[in-house]
């Protein structure tokens, strides 16, 4: 549905070039949900912004539906900028209009009237699960009720595609859940393509179906969620799969075992069973779990053992057909 073929993105500033977007090359399809992470200023939310040019590429090419966007015309690219949607981290609501105002808006550009506008509107408002506040202003609302007035805004116009520029940054963990179920939701019942900027790794793994890892203006790694979360093969790809801060505290060996959960029944008692069938006495230097529909995601390092303590701990997780590997931690 999406494809970039070669896209560079360069910014001159008092004499120097620094370049945002480097050679990236991406395909995306439609109704899925792809995400795209890094730390900051790893140049995604530029990439992002040239999908629906507003920020313009130095070069490459930006298909949408097989049609250069690069080579279209003014009124060919408000077209398809119609047809993709967009919420922000700081939700950019309008503050003297009220939430139904604010979703009225983009109609009202686009030209149509005013009280079939205001039914539309209320529909969406609906879906978003915040009618109730239709005649509310933005200051008079939470931040996870924000995007979601910001997220039927983007709906207004039935956009194929919808862009997420780190949309749930500025939100707690519980808002942030319930903005990325809504999320999901609308890809399931509407169809709509989503691009999810982010650089926490938590929400690509809720919410993704496949993901770009970019660092320095480059891709440095694609693929599906689970591929990448299992074994991930880049610098950057490992840093956000296990973040430095939470590397397992320093051990003789500086060695241990990261076991992996991709889908495993949360009522499951693994740990336990894991613990008596391979009688071992397992040090945990770090877990990060959740439970995501009944099932548990997310991965445990625990110490390393002794060489036939580890093969009985490795015959246990194989019977399970659990994804591990073992990592040495360099901290010279």
């Amino acid at each position: 549905m999406i494809r970039l073929e070669h896209v560079t993105k360069k910014f001159k500033t008092k004499g120097n070039e620094v370049i945002a977007v480097n050679d990236v090359s991406l395909d995306i399809n439609k109704g899925e949900i792809f995400g795209i992470i890094g730390f900051s200023g790893a140049g995604k939310s530029t990439l992002v912004r040239c999908i629906n040019l507003l920020e313009v590429p130095t070069s490459g090419a930006v298909y949408f539906e097989d049609t250069d966007l690069m080579k279209a015309d003014k009124k060919e690219l408000r077209a398809y900028r119609q047809k993709i949607g967009m919420i922000f981290q700081q939700f950019n609501l309008l503050a003297q209009r009220t939430v139904l105002d604010n979703v009225c808006y983009p109609l009202e550009v686009a030209g149509m009237k005013k009280k079939e506008a205001r039914e539309r509107a209320g529909e969406l408002l609906e879906l978003v699960g915040i009618a109730d506040k239709a005649e509310a202003y933005p200051s008079q609302l939470s931040g996870g009720q924000k995007q979601r007035v910001a997220i039927a805004r983007a709906l207004s116009t039935n956009p194929e595609v919808l862009l997420c520029d780190e949309a749930t940054s500025a939100l707690d963990p519980i808002t942030t859940r319930s903005i990325l179920e809504l999320l999901k939701n609308i890809n399931k019942n509407m169809g709509v393509t989503i691009i999810v900027i982010t650089h926490e790794m938590k929400v690509v793994e809720q919410i993704c179906d496949r993901v770009a890892i970019m660092s320095k203006g480059s891709v440095e790694e694609e693929g599906t969620v689970q591929s990448v979360f299992l074994s991930p093969q880049s610098e950057t790809g490992k840093k956000l799969v296990l973040p430095e801060e939470k590397e397992p505290v320093s051990s003789p060996t500086k060695n241990y075992l990261r076991i992996v959960f991709d889908g495993q029944s949360s009522s499951e008692p693994v740990l336990a069973d894991l613990i008596l069938e391979s009688n071992a006495k397992l040090n945990i230097l770090g877990a990060n779990t959740e439970d995501i529909g009944g099932s548990a995601y997310g991965q445990m390092l625990i110490e390393k053992p002794d060489q036939e303590t580890l093969e009985r701990v490795k015959n246990y997780l194989d019977k399970k057909k659990m994804s591990y590997e073992e990592v040495e931690v360099d901290r010279a």
